[in-house]
């Protein structure tokens, strides 16, 4: 799906106004642009998880050593995160994540629906406060302010950007 808008370079400059240098992901297709703009820039630090949990850890040990981190990954891996959610809660430290969604408009593969459907609701029920996006213009400035949400009252944040944004892929597209 072409964009007009440059919907990752306004994320990474906000990520940049708020000192967040770490991103944490599972690569992901709609996060591609993204993460190779964080990978390309030498004050940036991405980080290649093995699984989504793992994030909470990075998140929660950068935070204690004074660096804000955040994570990237789509809604298939927010399931395998609930759990490890609590360690941040518990904690009182930010959480900020960045969810491309599937499972919503136009989805093709059928075992994506269930989380795609049940990750805002999930992820409300362990306390994180969601902000979807569904327009590409909004999704820097809904960014910027789930960030500053999650810096400033140290709570769990889920920017959920909508697939209507990623575009639906098909079986022979990555």
């Amino acid at each position: 799906m072409a964009q007009a808008i440059d919907w990752s370079a306004d994320v990474l400059r906000e990520m940049k106004a708020r000192d967040i240098n770490t991103l944490c992901t599972i690569p992901d297709g709609g996060l591609t642009r993204l993460l190779n703009l964080v990978s390309e820039d030498q004050d940036m630090r991405l980080i290649t998880l093995s699984t989504e949990e793992e994030g909470m850890g990075v998140v929660t040990g950068q935070w204690l050593g004074g660096k804000r981190a955040m994570i990237a990954m789509q809604s298939s891996g927010v399931g395998n995160c609930i759990n490890a959610l609590g360690f941040p809660g518990v904690m009182r430290v930010p959480c900020l994540m960045l969810v491309t969604m599937r499972g919503q408009w136009g989805e093709f593969n059928p075992w994506q629906v269930s989380m795609g459907q049940a990750t805002r609701p999930v992820l409300e029920a362990v306390g994180v406060k969601c902000f979807p996006v569904d327009d590409p213009a909004e999704i820097a400035p809904t960014f910027a302010a789930a960030a500053d949400f999650a810096f400033n009252s140290r709570l769990s944040v889920a920017v959920l950007v909508s697939q209507r944004v990623i575009g639906a892929k098909g079986f022979g597209q990555k």
